[in-house]
């Protein structure tokens, strides 16, 4: 599935990935290729990416690599799948 995340600066990250994992505004959730569209808000906490991503070298250093995958953090956003697209519109 394709990931794309967005802050008010530029594009932090696009790509395919494994899976992703959000901190919604109910408590976490993570989605897998063919999942229900949804769309959400995102509070305080990380992003977790998992898959083989490739970084972009001006972004890197926002990300973290931890247990298998990357982290972002983020103070709050939205999220919307539709489609095995993700777009994670995060501050």
């Amino acid at each position: 599935m394709y990931l794309e995340i967005v802050s008010p600066e530029t594009t932090l990250f696009k790509g395919e990935i494994d899976s992703v994992s959000v901190p919604g505004a109910n408590g976490e959730f993570e989605m897998l290729n063919n999942h229900a569209p949804i769309v959400s808000i995102l509070k305080e906490g990380f992003v977790k990416i998992r898959g083989t991503i490739n970084l972009d070298e001006n972004n890197a250093s926002k990300f973290e690599q931890k247990e298998k995958g990357y982290w972002l953090e983020i103070s709050s956003g939205t999220i919307e799948m539709n489609a095995n697209k993700i777009i994670i519109l995060a501050d």
